[in-house]
Parts: structure tokens; C-alpha cells; sequence
């Protein structure tokens, strides 16, 4: 059995043929190259033998100013993975806590949530940057349909998180169980929540599925 590997997101896959699309990242055929068992790539014979002046190796690229050793951090620290888990971890807790707070006796619920969810806005520049520099840097920035829906609901979390606090601030009580508005506040938190799991569940998909190997 062949074994192809996606040159955007590490993926191997194991066929007599290259799949058409990355099973992982859909990226095209064009990324999957063929590897031998130790992992290298297969080299391809050339279709004609051509003389050519052999010239040397290009010399490494070393990052020589301060932006690119601080992305190179980013990225081997996995500063993007690491700031996700919190909208993921904290976003789910407060959207119990709006629901808990709309009932009667409850209302100290929505203050909870709403705290919560400041927080989280707070964190969300870093996860947009360092999610960025990882799309580009580590996956070449390619537009596939998995990337393009990660990047769509990081946007519609950000929106709906800025939706949301501003809202709770311009009228604190927005939340109240009295309150004609709160089904709709409620109803943007819940597509903020479902648009944070869709995102996660295609960075954990991207992370651990490029380890079948």
C-alpha cells in the first residue's frame, strides 16, 4: 500500500492512488506526495533525462528580525491552540448561566455569564492573531473549505461576543426574566456557542486527524 502525505496539514493517507482531496483539509491533489516508510518524500523520475548546470543549495532562511522570531515562537509554542480553549472552555459555562438567569430567583446567573463572556472578548484578539499566523505560516495559507468555516465562525463568535457585551452594557437589563429582549439574547449566544464548537471541532480535526498515520 502507497502512502501519501498532505504537504498543508501533515495528514497521511494510505491507498494505492492520491485521494482527489486531502480527507482532513480538502486541500487538492496537487498537495499529497508520495512518502516510503521512513516518511520522506518519494522522489519522481524526471519524464526526460536533461543536462543542466547543477546549482548550489539556497541557504537556509533564518529569522533575522524580531517579528519573525516572535512568530516562530507562536507557532512552536502552539500559542493558538492554547488561546482557543478559552472561548471552547468558558463560552459553554456562560451560556448556562444566561439560561439559568432568566429564570425567577436566578438573576445572579446573568451576571455571571456576562462576566464570563467578557472575558472571553478579551482573549479573542489573540486568538484571532495567533489563529492567522498558524493558517498561513503552518498551512500555507490554504482557502479549503475547512479553513474558510474555522475562519467564518471565529468571526461570527467575535461579532456575537461584541454584540452581546455591548449590549448587556448599553442595557444591564437585558437579561432580566421581565425583559422582552432576552429570547433574542439568548438566541445570539446560543449561535456564538454553536459557531465556538464548529471551529473547535475542526481544530481538534486538523490536529489529531493528521496524526493517522
Amino acid at each position: 500500500m502507497r502512502r501519501w502525505k498532505c504537504k498543508v496539514c501533515g495528514y497521511v493517507h494510505e491507498a494505492d492512488e492520491a485521494p482527489a482531496k486531502c480527507p482532513v483539509c480538502s486541500a487538492d491533489r496537487i498537495h499529497l506526495v508520495e512518502i516510503d516508510g521512513n516518511g520522506d518524500e518519494v522522489a519522481v523520475a524526471p519524464a526526460a533525462e536533461t543536462k543542466t548546470e547543477t546549482l548550489p543549495a539556497p541557504a537556509p532562511v533564518r529569522p533575522s528580525t524580531l517579528k519573525e522570531k516572535l512568530i516562530g515562537q507562536i507557532l512552536r509554542h502552539h500559542l493558538h491552540p492554547i488561546s482557543g480553549h478559552f472561548p471552547n472552555g468558558i463560552l459553554p459555562a456562560s451560556v448556562v448561566f444566561l439560561l439559568l438567569g432568566v429564570l425567577p430567583g436566578l438573576a445572579n446567573f446573568n451576571e455571571v455569564g456576562f462576566y464570563n463572556m467578557a472575558f472571553v472578548l478579551l482573549t479573542m484578539p489573540l486568538v484571532l492573531v495567533t489563529g492567522y499566523l498558524e493558517w498561513q505560516r503552518r498551512y500555507q495559507g490554504a482557502k479549503t473549505v475547512l479553513f474558510l468555516t474555522k475562519i467564518s465562525c471565529a468571526l461570527v463568535v467575535l461579532v456575537s461576543l461584541l454584540i452581546l457585551v455591548i449590549w448587556r452594557v448599553v442595557n444591564p437589563a437585558v437579561t432580566d426574566p421581565a425583559s422582552a429582549d432576552r429570547l433574542i439574547y439568548l438566541g445570539i449566544s446560543v449561535v456564538m456557542l454553536a459557531a465556538a464548537g464548529i471551529a473547535g471541532f475542526l481544530g481538534g480535526k486538523l490536529v489529531f486527524g493528521a496524526r493517522n498515520t
